[in-house]
């Protein structure tokens, strides 16, 4: 028994070396340049096929063959996408995001590249490196790790290294060359990778999508190490490969069986989807999610019918035989199902393929159970839209990058312990519906059943929800701020993307008659997220133009090319626009002006109101109020004169209120100090201090944008506790707000964004709501139908402004509204400020601009180290 546990031992430290390897790569790679690399996996392969290649069918002496391939091989690969693929994108400012859906595209090709190169089979030649002796692999590890730290910690380079990470455009200023810091990032994450494929391939299956797969499974280790300590993740590799050794010593009875020795086949997977669910998150909200795809012409009408035409020609000219045209309707649904979760909701999804093979595997069971098979797959379109609700639950707390991970995570951990299990698929049998085995009339029923799918989309991309799923992905801060309920609309993007997903994956296993768990691999769901990046993401041509590309490449003799061309587009994403606009004519310049670039004119609507602007309806708000009381801060001895005779006042707005709110980040750093404020009615409140003092969090915390979990103190509406209340909740409320940095939707016009305001806020359904604030802002003109990616930031943050004041609210939260305006912007703001005040809107302000909070405030609070002081 010793001895047996001593050889596991000695097997998981194998696995583990191999593992701290991967992690101690992608730490590096991701401190010194900023990308989560998820085409570690695929460069680990190319350099296991390379030295295989040198050795075995070119008889290289194994130490030349090793030293070429690891020192000169998996570097130059690293050079090469660092010149080729992600300093361009660092140059043109790009997102983790984007960094991300790059680094898909380059495992996507050179996964494509191997298919070509080397073929599909599996491979069991590979030359062993270091032997059997798995401490020396542990000691290569323990050794290379020491040397990074060494390097970081005590050399020039390490200094600048830590420098870059911290704040890379200050480092260039101070000196130092980031581009050089980040090849030799690239150049050293390479060279782990590539040993990582040449240790791990004696071992495992050497196949173009094998390897990579499982080198992503073991990106647990760098997750849990939080992408910065080398020991943790040492550490937690080494451990989690002895444990998965260990398992297969459990050999339980009956139904655990196997899903024990799952279990212990796969542990990182499981260390993956944990880590990816529960630990703290890589990356940030905000700060790392999709850009909004370009602005794109609207598909012409006449083009539908065309393509219709095209869909339906092997009707008419292929014959009987449909084999491959049968898979281009049922990949269209499943690519449709990216265009909702990715492209109109902005969440990056990685995970479809699982939904995909879901669909098949529950249609595939109830098939076999006897249920009729068009009812079958009708069965398994809700169920598996109730597993994407289950699975996305979890994951839409996850943005940006880390959503990314948790996604993958779900998709590889069903594909792995569902979809290619015994236990799961063994006698399983697909046919097709009855009266449709036939492939013309299946490939009927696969068009009726596309033709539905992409009007429910389409229809899903009008009205409120498609304004609020757009707004969703332009900006989810701001979407939240105006009244959207984020969560409630991720899901709904999950689900209906699990559902598609389900019935195009039920039908793609029909058109085959058999289930394939291969055909639904989580590498092929990258290729589809590529493939949807690539051609456009919220186009609802994108599904169709993938559809026919990926199935006709890969229909060819040269296994590969589908993924290599679209992993080629793919790396150059932030630079090419997307391919589906090149089917549509140009945006012609219609005759109000709309789609100029220049400035907004005067004659646009665009320029701020020089008048005093037409008063809000004071049925929604109190009147002037009285004074605001001499305990709450400074007031002024004059306030903004109304300029007109006072109207009856209704009941005065509730008044928000901070008490004895302290707040203390992790750490030991306190933001707020016992802090208490009180926004007096009808009253415009101003809070000033130098940076750090605690404005901006104090304000996000009125905001509920900020909800700490540890803090003490209340906030209160009215005298009703609203402390664990949501951003969105707190609009519907009444309690509206602008940003500092602009919160915007750019995909979305003048007017769209107005509406989104008066379709989410406090008083929901007023027609004229949207109209009385474009004409209060100065906006009512042509400018109104203007994208607002074209707009210049003095009109985007009147835009920002009109759509806050839509939903009615009380009370109007301002965080620096002055920030780049000009003098005559900032004058217009004022004037509009002292309106809306005198009309019953309690106002605070955030702002750094003296003359500005003079000339409006009533009561001026000074904060300073968390606390206020006056």
């Amino acid at each position: 028994m010793a001895s047996l546990t001593y050889e596991l031992t000695l097997a998981g430290l194998a696995v583990g070396s191999a593992a701290a390897l991967t992690g101690i790569g992608l730490i590096v790679t991701y401190r010194a340049t900023g990308v989560l690399n998820l085409a570690h996996g695929a460069v680990a392969m190319i350099c296991a096929y390379v030295l295989r290649q040198l050795v075995v069918v070119w008889d290289w002496p194994l130490p030349l063959g090793a030293l070429v391939t690891l020192l000169v091989v998996a570097p130059g690969i690293g050079l090469v996408l660092d010149r080729g693929v992600f300093r361009p994108l660092a140059l043109l400012g790009s997102n983790p995001a984007q960094t991300l859906v790059a680094s898909i595209g380059v495992f996507v090709l050179l996964v494509g590249g191997a298919a070509l190169l080397w073929g599909v089979g599996a491979r069991d030649d590979a030359p062993v490196l270091l032997g059997d002796d798995p401490w020396a692999q542990l000691a290569a590890v323990v050794a290379l790790a020491c040397l990074v730290t060494s390097v970081t910690r005590w050399t020039r380079f390490g200094r600048e290294l830590r420098a870059v990470v911290d704040n890379r455009p200050l480092a260039v200023l101070s000196g130092v060359d980031a581009d050089r810091v980040a090849a030799a990032g690239w150049a050293f994450g390479s060279f782990t990778a590539g040993l990582t494929g040449v240790l791990l391939a004696p071992y495992v299956r050497l196949d173009p999508y094998g390897m990579p797969l499982l080198v992503i499974e073991v990106i647990a280790v760098a997750v849990i190490a939080r992408m910065r300590s080398l020991p943790v993740a040492i550490v937690a590799a080494v451990a989690i490969g002895v444990a998965q050794a260990q398992m297969t010593r459990l050999h339980p009875e009956g139904w655990a069986g196997p899903l024990v020795q799952a279990l212990g086949a796969n542990l990182f997977v499981v260390a993956l989807l944990v880590a990816a669910l529960v630990l703290p998150g890589v990356g940030g909200k905000g700060r790392d999610a999709l850009p909004p795809p370009p602005p794109t012409p609207p598909v012409p009408t006449l083009l539908w019918p065309a393509v219709g035409v095209l869909f339906l020609l092997p009707l008419g000219f292929a014959g009987s035989d449909l084999h491959t045209a049968v898979q281009v309707p049922a990949l269209a649904m499943i690519l449709l199902s990216l265009v909702v979760v990715a492209g109109r909701g902005g969440q990056i999804a990685l995970g479809q393929a699982a939904y995909a093979g879901l669909g098949a595997l529950f249609t595939a069971l109830l098939a076999t159970a006897g249920v009729p098979a068009l009812l079958a797959l009708g069965l398994a379109v809700p169920m598996v839209a109730l597993a994407g609700l289950v699975t996305a639950w979890p994951a839409i707390r996850r943005h940006g990058l880390a959503l990314a991970l948790a996604t993958l995570a779900t998709g590889v951990a069903v594909s792995r312990f569902v979809l290619t299990q015994p236990y799961a698929t063994a006698g399983l049998s697909l046919g097709r519906p009855a009266g449709f085995s036939d492939d013309r009339a299946f490939y009927a029923l696969e068009l009726v059943l596309l033709a539905g799918a992409l009007a429910l989309v389409a229809a899903l991309r009008r009205g409120r929800t498609g304004r609020a799923l757009a707004a969703l992905r332009d900006h989810e801060p701001g979407a939240e701020a105006a009244g959207v309920p984020v969560p409630a609309l991720k899901l709904l993007a999950f689900v209906l993307g699990a559902a598609l997903a389900a019935l195009g994956g039920g039908l793609l296993g029909m058109g085959l008659r058999a289930f394939d768990p291969e055909a639904y691999d989580p590498v092929r769901g990258l290729l589809w997220f590529a493939a949807v990046l690539v051609l456009g993401a919220d186009s609802l041509l994108t599904p169709l133009v993938g559809a026919v590309l990926l199935v006709t490449l890969d229909a060819g003799p040269q296994a590969g090319t589908a993924a290599a061309l679209i992993g080629l587009l793919a790396t150059q994403s932030g630079r090419l626009p997307p391919l589906t606009t090149l089917l549509l004519p140009k945006a012609t310049e219609p005759a109000d002006g709309r789609a100029r670039r220049h400035r907004p004119s005067a004659a646009d609507g665009a320029e701020p109101p020089a008048g005093r602007p037409a008063p809000l309806s004071t049925s929604r708000t109190g009147g002037t109020g009285g004074n605001p009381r001499p305990a709450e801060g400074r007031t002024h001895p004059h306030r903004p004169a109304p300029g007109r005779a006072p109207s009856p006042a209704p009941a005065p707005a509730p008044e928000l209120r901070a008490d004895d709110l302290t707040l203390t980040y992790p750490g030991g750093i306190t933001a707020l100090s016992h802090v208490t404020l009180a926004l007096a009615p009808a009253r415009i409140t101003a809070l000033v201090g130098p940076n750090g003092a605690g404005k901006s969090t104090l304000f996000d915390c009125l905001a509920g944008t900020l909800r700490p979990r540890h803090h003490q103190g209340l906030i209160t509406l009215g005298g009703a506790d609203i402390t664990s209340r949501t951003a969105h909740a707190r609009t519907r409320l009444g309690i509206a707000r602008t940003f500092q940095r602009l919160a915007v939707f750019p995909s979305l016009s003048v007017e769209e964004n107005v509406r989104i305001g008066a379709d989410r806020g406090r008083v929901r359904g007023d027609p004229a709501a949207v109209e009385r604030s474009l004409r209060l802002v100065g906006l009512a003109g042509p400018v109104r139908h203007r994208a607002a990616a074209d707009l210049p930031t003095g009109t985007l943050r009147r835009v920002e402004l009109a759509r806050a004041l839509a939903g009615q609210p009380h009370t109007l939260l301002l965080d620096e509204p002055a920030a780049g305006l000009d003098a005559a912007e900032t004058a217009a703001l004022a004037r509009i400020l002292a309106a809306l005040a005198a009309d019953g809107l309690t106002v605070l302000v955030v702002e750094h601009d003296p003359d500005l909070v003079a000339g409006i405030a009533h009561t001026v609070h000074t904060m300073e180290g968390g606390r206020i002081l006056s």
